[in-house]
């Protein structure tokens, strides 16, 4: 169920993320009729810019009257599927996932610990690898997420 949420929120999002720009190390709130989500723009990629890539960041979104967030990490690239996607924060790991349905986002099976500990931690960094092989590691701050996360809580 939730990897199909995912999908339909990935849909909903593509076809109006062109009206929202999130931001290179601020959190954004977005509420729309349906869903509600907080996001942001990685702040460092070790990608070289030669390479590349589509839009990556990050959401956490919850649909209108749904207790349940999701967090969701979009690369700007198709993810190589099988091997786990690696995100620490601050000295924490947790695993995410994809999908062949969805390559290019990945999930995690562990949505309320990685959200708590997006509220006690400073950086985190994804570490994915491509479907060519390519390694990435992008580092988001975390500053300011408590504040958006309490408000996609509080108005969604």
């Amino acid at each position: 169920m939730k990897i199909f949420l995912g999908l339909f929120f990935s849909l909903c999002i593509f076809s109006s993320f062109q009206a929202v720009s999130l931001e290179k190390g601020k959190w954004n709130f977005v509420k729309t009729d349906e869903y509600c989500y907080i996001g942001s723009l990685a702040i460092e990629t070790d990608l070289p810019p030669e390479k590349n890539r589509g839009e990556y960041y990050i959401l956490v979104y919850k649909n209108i009257g749904n207790p349940e967030t999701i967090v969701q990490i979009e690369a700007g690239y198709d993810y190589k599927i099988g091997p786990d996607i690696n995100v620490t924060i601050d000295k924490g790991n947790y695993i995410f996932y994809t999908t062949e349905d969805s390559p290019s986002a990945a999930w995690t099976s562990e949505d309320n610990k990685v959200i708590f500990a997006m509220k006690k931690g400073l950086k985190l960094i994804v570490n994915g690898v491509s479907s060519r092989g390519t390694i990435t590691n992008d580092t988001y701050t975390l500053n300011g997420f408590t504040t958006s996360y309490n408000k996609l809580v509080e108005d969604c």
